[in-house]
């Protein structure tokens, strides 16, 4: 059985671990004429760490989300005897009422799910409009948009996905009616909630709310001001549109009026996009294969492409796994978190993440140059999680950082493609859920930026998932993978993630992080957690954010001792110090005292989530 997730492991809460709270950010109110510049260079900004969480347990079933009103709605469905899968589609509802910057039905998502004899991956991801070309993003000079030009009205707008997904998830693993997964999130929108310190910080920084005049009368005060923190905010329009979709499924959102609508706000923007009614009526979401590997005596299952996450995860675990059979001077596995004073009360070695980051490099590297869509674009999965191909890969990492790390030459390759160079963005939420039966679900799901393209309807926010396409179409007569291209699905971070025994086949965790380009580095780090250092759920999640997007070695803000920074610069490393605002949630098989199976949950201490489970 597994040891390292025994319960007599987890003694030492998180509590213990962590030793003082960072204090709120304080906010304030939008400027009259904000410029394009802005905007924060990471949408999801940081709004605070929780020093009070410790590890939840319980016995028969588990659901955590980004906001504990999501993680309830899960719960309420998993008591009822729903699946895990029943549970997210009820979070998903609620999110899109309580966490509207960063998920929502008019965004997209993709699910991993366990059923108990078979891991299966469903891609709702958004797709670009028919009318779109590679040239969306350039400007009349050649040169590509700056970002907010981008994102913000029609043009960034692709077409939505989660819902359709979550229907054919539904459809194969649920156990509830599809319309009772809807009624926490219709009560909510009628009745209201308040308005959380997150919310209410992430309107208050963004400046281009007040120029949409359906956002503003949502969330702003007469005088332009952001509602305060505890405003009952009520969405009758959104419990609406909830009611039609329990009735009628997601073709409600997909034709008749809200879909004329969508479309009408979409093209009838100042900075309009292409999305048609054809486009939604035409969407389908796709089962695809999981991509399972081993490391060690696990095997970690994850997103295909059009997710890079599920490949650049492998290829990260993968790369120590052939550096630790290389040279046990590079093993993983005995270096332990230390204590500091730091707000996360622990760190890692540094030796710990000089290899990490160095790992990351080369998934990043790999990333840029090969990932996109596998409809149009043919990657080269196997080959780049080739244990031979890692091996090679490793073979690179010593004992100083190498910098900036070029992309490899996996077996496989069929085209040649010029590197995506696109700025690398911030944003998403995420649920997991097990349920009574042992199925599980780790699902990402995203508007892209916060607030998407700040494009409402009918209460609730349309994506502008389009800008994850690259932003330049070709580099030296060489095409970049990851262009535009009409029907195309944009390429993704997500890493919804599943964990088994390898040897048995036994479920043993489900866990996954928003972060945009970020969530590769927040699911490596709390994998490793986990499985390498045998840390408790929340222990792990807690763990201080780090690793290399293939720049600099990011260390999570305030979280890392001068000690371990000098001594990443000894070895080569050039810091970079910033936010890193992960919402990481797992939940994790354990063993209780008698032996028998139980669960264990954590939710990030960044964010407002939580794990509640029976």
């Amino acid at each position: 059985m597994f040891s390292a997730f025994h319960l007599s492991r987890y003694r030492l809460s998180a509590l213990s671990l962590i030793a003082t709270a960072l204090t709120l950010v304080a906010c304030n109110a939008p400027p009259t004429s904000p410029s394009v510049s802005s905007l924060p260079v990471a949408p999801e900004i940081a709004s605070g760490y929780r020093a009070d969480l410790q590890t939840r347990h319980a016995s028969k079933h588990m659901a955590a989300a980004a906001n504990p009103l999501a993680a309830e709605a899960g719960r309420e469905m998993l008591r009822e005897g729903g699946s895990a899968i029943d549970a997210a589609i009820a979070m998903q509802a609620v999110l899109t009422l309580v966490e509207p910057q960063s998920s929502g039905i008019g965004g997209g998502a993709l699910i991993v799910l366990w059923d108990g004899k078979a891991v299966r991956t469903y891609d709702g991801r958004e797709t670009a409009p028919a009318g779109a070309t590679e040239k969306l993003f350039l400007q009349a000079d050649g040169k590509p948009m700056p970002f907010t030009q981008a994102q913000i009205g029609g043009r960034s707008v692709g077409t939505p996905g989660v819902l359709r997904a979550l229907e054919l998830a539904h459809r194969k693993h649920g156990r509830l009616p599809w319309a009772k997964l809807f009624e926490p999130a219709i009560k909510l929108a009628e009745q209201g909630f308040a308005i959380s310190p997150r919310l209410h910080q992430l309107i208050a920084a963004d400046a281009f709310i007040q120029r949409s005049p359906d956002m503003a009368a949502y969330f702003l005060n007469t005088d332009g001001s952001p509602k305060a923190i505890g405003t009952p905010l009520k969405n009758p329009a959104l419990a609406a549109v909830f009611k039609r979709i329990a009735k009628e499924g997601p073709d409600a959102l997909y034709k008749g009026p809200i879909a004329k609508e969508i479309v009408a706000k979409v093209q009838g923007h100042a900075n309009p996009g292409s999305l048609a009614l054809n486009d939604l009526q035409g969407y389908k979401a796709k089962e695809r294969a999981p991509l399972c590997t081993d490391y060690k005596r696990w095997q970690v299952c994850g997103m295909p492409p059009p997710s890079s996450g599920g490949i650049a995860v492998a290829q990260i675990l993968g790369t120590l796994q052939a550096l630790e059979s290389r040279d046990p001077h590079f093993a993983l596995a005995p270096l332990k978190p230390v204590k500091t004073r730091k707000p996360a009360g622990i760190e890692p070695a540094p030796e710990a993440v000089h290899l990490i980051a160095e790992a990351e490099r080369l998934a990043y590297a790999d990333r840029a140059q090969y990932v996109a869509d596998t409809d149009f674009v043919p990657v080269p999965v196997k080959g780049l999680v080739d244990p031979t191909y890692l091996a090679s890969r490793a073979a690179l990492i010593g004992d100083r950082s190498m910098g900036m790390a070029k992309p490899g030459t996996p077996p496989g390759i069929q085209v040649a493609y010029a590197p995506d160079r696109s700025p690398l963005r911030i944003s998403t939420s995420q649920v997991v859920a097990v349920d009574d039966e042992g199925g599980a679900v780790s699902m990402t799901t995203t508007v892209e930026a916060a607030f998407g393209s700040h494009l409402m309807v009918q209460g609730f926010v349309l994506n502008n998932q389009m800008t994850d396409f690259s932003f330049i179409p070709e580099e030296n007569g060489q095409k970049v993978a990851n262009r535009v291209e009409p029907g195309k699905r944009p390429r993704s971070s997500m890493a919804p993630t599943l964990i088994f025994d390898r040897r048995s086949g036994e479920f043993l965790a489900t866990v996954g992080s928003p972060g945009g380009s970020q969530i590769i580095e927040y699911v490596a780090k709390s994998t490793i957690g986990l499985l390498d250092w045998n840390l408790d759920p929340q222990a792990a999640i807690s763990l201080p954010n780090f690793g290399s997007r293939n720049g600099p070695t990011e260390l999570e803000q305030g979280q890392f001792s001068a000690e371990l920074i000098q001594a990443l610069k000894d070895k080569g490393h050039n810091v970079n110090e910033i936010d890193m605002t992960s919402g990481t949630q797992a939940i994790v098989r354990v063993k209780d005292a008698q032996g028998k199976a139980a669960l264990a949950g954590g939710a990030d201490p960044r964010r407002e989530g939580e794990a509640l489970g029976d």
